[in-house]
């Protein structure tokens, strides 16, 4: 009521402005327009100011038009895709396709001005009376902060909708995002490939959901500048309330185009017939949010929406934990040397004992009798370091094995190539995971990757060598001339099948792999013209597929892959523009990680165990596959947090703080989604802390993302003082890679990656460690890790009874570069404060 009492009507033109940012308005016979936005001094050339309002007197059509698939070549059908029939048909309803209810487009016809320059609109109609604040934010000098009030006066269903501040030249905006979705510089027709595959900027004005909206914020570029909305923190859906999954609720919806057809950033709030929408006359409803506007690129107006008003990084204050990664690494060990924990099994197969873990997803042909492996780097990793005999002697002979027969050896269309990720027992044959194809991207992984992981390890096993070489040979004789492959061919007819959508995956890694362990040029030329036509076709335009059969390959992690499989080959070769769409790719990669609602101490309840809020957030955590057919539709992101080692190498490369800060909120504090009898994670978020559930063969993928992760921070916080030789990436569930295959360096001495389970107790569980050892023997090394951003002490305590030294010789503490803080360390436990997100080391003859 006070803000009304001080107004004074206006009639002339007006405007807010500040430094940065100029907004003009002027009357015309239909309403207020905006006449005029500057910023940073360019001038976009289509302002509108036009609002809208979305009304329906009844609950709108629920009926999907499965018609609007026809775009694609051949249609779109689902019928053997039983985990995306719901979603495709929920994406196809009117309300997401805009074009349920009556639309309601106006230009105020009133508007006050404060003393202070806040403008206040308003329009009354039948429908009801609507009123806007507008102010320029003080902080952030590139935003507009708007809040609507809208009365009823006639009952109905109502959306509100963000008004169009500008929108773009002829159609053609030079970058469209809604995280989550889509990123592209290209328009795209086919409403399969830009909806359903994020191929493209959708040419509809579709409405998207935020339960895979991984950050609120739909933005344009156009001419030069960026402008997005970004809703208020707290106005879009919690997946999470109070006791119950709610994760699938629909309070916010966003565009980037208006119900007219013209590109600008939209959203809705509520959403037309879901929660909220539904009003008796004289009852209200609030939007607050705010445009941004920058002569800038997508990527910097992106990350003001994470960090400055989400406030991501706010989020790595709350964490804290009750179990070290260190600690649940050694735990995992356990599990997986447990035949019963792990579902380990072993089976003659073509006069060999093969061996793997029993899966029991959803696989085409599987009677409960599906086997997989899945991180060879992590289990020959994990085996060096510890000294594991189970694993040693048990799990890699067979694991091995395992391997040579998964590939075809026989002469054929498919010589060389994996002939499925799965082995089904009771059948005796292996087998794709959602049909009878190969794929060349499967050759790259279950053949290439794998086995270059196990010859890093066992660099003279000829059967291995050869192997490779047959799978290098066979991705040379797949490749087109171009450079890309094929999605995959029909095991049967050995015709190429999904044609309708290239393989834009980094398939030509499995090159890579070859080039480095066999030294043949032929490969690394090959390596570079497959990257080339993915930077061409993929990277630039914002466009990636992905690897989960069972999805029909939508995009997933296989984008993070795709970015450190360019740093790889930036590596080998040095040619800056490896490195350039590396971190292109990164930047999009970042999308797919969720950065709201913004976690908080509030207490919620999950399966009768009370949390905080942000103890099961899923602010941090990534997407198996988003976007409108992905599984973060149902189940929410994974706890697979395959690229947080990368993004802190990205970090080290950038400087770019959304990197370090995402690989921290992905790993650490964590406890909610973590089974304490095994200390393995859910996959799904959904499923809190069930722990592997079916599929066992995930710890080993827990151990490889976190034995990167650390090893990676160590990396950082010694400014590469401390470093380790960094093996192939995992197949299919993104960029982790393994270590210890080959000494590396702490400070100008060579050592070896050293973690006998037992040896060692740091009992402050925000103290990470890892340990190594020189390659003499003589000396031992305790690398402490404080994963906390306040000062921790921790006490370390060295079980001798655990190796073969009868006594400590000298103790030495260094700080982060090496340098001597203590000289002398006296007994076998030693009490070290490290600050903030520090690194401290003993040193000690052992």
């Amino acid at each position: 009521m006070a803000l009304i009492l001080c107004v004074q009507t206006v009639s002339a033109q007006l405007k807010l402005q500040n430094e940065k940012l100029l907004l003009e308005w002027t009357r015309a016979k239909d309403g207020y327009q905006l006449a005029g936005i500057r910023t940073d001094g360019k001038t976009l050339l289509h302002p509108s100011g036009k609002y809208l309002l979305l009304y329906s007197a009844d609950k709108p059509d629920s009926i999907p038009d499965m018609q609007l698939a026809n775009t694609h070549p051949g249609g779109f059908s689902l019928a053997d895709y039983r985990y995306l029939v719901k979603n495709w048909e929920d994406n196809l309803r009117p309300v997401n396709m805009n074009t349920a209810g009556t639309p309601l487009a106006f230009y105020p016809e009133q508007v006050q001005q404060t003393p202070a320059g806040v403008l206040i609109f308003r329009h009354v109609s039948p429908y009801g009376e609507l009123n806007a604040v507008w102010q320029l934010d003080k902080q952030y000098q590139h935003d507009i902060l708007v809040n609507i009030t809208f009365t009823a006066r006639k009952a109905g269903y109502y959306a509100i909708a963000t008004p169009a501040l500008a929108t773009v030249n002829n159609d053609e905006p030079a970058y469209a995002m809604i995280p989550g979705y889509f990123q592209s510089s290209t328009v795209q027709h086919d409403l399969v490939l830009s909806y359903g595959y994020g191929q493209g900027i959708p040419d509809k004005p579709v409405i998207f959901r935020e339960r895979t909206a991984s950050t609120l914020s739909p933005l344009i570029s156009t001419q030069g500048i960026t402008m997005a909305v970004i809703p208020a923190p707290g106005t879009g859906r919690d997946p999470w309330e109070n006791d119950h999954y709610t994760h699938q609720q629909w309070k916010l919806g966003l565009s980037v185009m208006d119900r007219e057809g013209r590109f600008t950033p939209v959203a809705y709030h509520p959403v037309l017939g879901e929660s909220g929408s539904y009003m008796q006359p004289g009852e209200k409803r609030s939007f607050s949010f705010r445009y941004t506007v920058q002569a800038t690129d997508w990527y910097t107006v992106y990350q003001h929406a994470v960090n400055d008003v989400y406030r991501f990084a706010d989020f790595l204050q709350l964490k804290t934990t009750r179990q070290s990664l260190s600690d649940r690494i050694l735990s995992i060990l356990h599990y997986l040397d447990d035949d019963s924990t792990s579902m380990w099994k072993t089976f003659d197969y073509k006069g060999l004992k093969i061996g793997a873990q029993s899966y029991l997803g959803g696989v085409v042909g599987s009677g409960g009798d599906a086997m997989k492996n899945s991180d060879y780097g992590a289990m020959w990793m994990l085996a060096t370091i510890t000294g594991d005999t189970t694993l040693l002697h048990q799990r890699l002979p067979a694991a091995r094995n395992f391997k040579l027969v998964q590939q075809q050896a026989e002469p054929g269309f498919f010589q060389g190539a994996a002939v499925g990720q799965y082995y089904l027992w009771k059948k005796q044959r292996f087998t794709e995971e959602w049909g009878t194809y190969v794929e060349p991207v499967a050759l790259t992984y279950y053949t290439m990757l794998d086995i270059g992981n196990i010859l890093l390890f066992q660099p003279k096993d000829d059967a291995l060598l050869a192997r490779l070489r047959l799978g290098a040979d066979k991705l040379l004789e797949w490749q087109h001339e171009d450079g890309h492959w094929e999605v995959g061919y029909d095991g049967s007819s050995t015709k190429a099948v999904f044609t309708d959508i290239p393989d834009l995956r980094p398939t030509f890694y499995g090159l890579l792999v070859a080039y480095r362990i066999l030294k043949d040029e032929k490969y690394l030329t090959a390596a570079r013209k497959g990257a080339d036509w993915l930077i061409r076709e993929g990277v630039s335009k914002g466009s990636f597929l992905g690897v989960c059969g069972d999805a029909r390959f939508v995009a997933d992690f296989a984008t993070g892959q795709t970015v450190q499989a360019l740093l790889d080959l930036y590596e080998s070769c040095g040619d800056e523009k490896y490195k350039k769409a590396a971190i292109t790719a990164a930047r999009i990669y970042t999308a797919s990680i969720y950065t709201h609602p913004v976690p908080s101490t509030a207490r919620k309840t999950v399966n009768g165990q009370e949390w905080a809020d942000w103890q099961i957030s899923q602010a941090g955590l990534s997407f198996e596959h988003g976007g409108s057919l992905g599984s973060a539709n149902s189940h929410g992101p994974i706890m697979l947090a395959s690229h947080a080692g990368m993004f802190v190498r990205l970090f080290s490369l950038t400087h770019d703080s959304l990197f370090i800060n995402m690989a921290r909120a992905a790993v650490l504090g964590r406890d909610a989604f973590v089974d304490t009898a095994t200390s393995v994670a859910s996959y799904y978020w959904r499923a809190m802390n069930k722990g592997a559930g079916p599929y066992p063969h995930h710890a080993w993928w827990q151990v490889g993302l976190l034995t990167d992760y650390l090893v990676s921070e160590v990396s950082l916080r010694s400014n590469m003082g401390i470093s380790f030789p960094k093996g192939f990436v995992t197949p299919k569930v993104g960029p982790h890679a393994c270590y210890g295959f080959a000494p590396g360096q702490l400070f100008g001495k060579p050592v070896n990656l050293y973690m006998p389970d037992g040896l060692l107790q740091v009992n402050n569980p925000q103290v990470d460690y890892l340990m190594a050892r020189s390659t003499s023997g003589r000396e031992t090394y305790i690398l402490l890790l404080n994963n906390d951003d306040a000062s921790q002490e921790t006490t370390v305590t060295i079980n001798t009874g655990k190796t073969s030294a009868t006594a400590i010789g000298q103790v030495t503490l260094l700080d982060a570069a090496g340098k001597i803080e203590k000289e002398t360390l006296s007994g076998q436990q030693w009490k070290v404060h490290i600050p903030p997100y520090g690194l401290k080391i003993i040193a000690l003859s052992l």
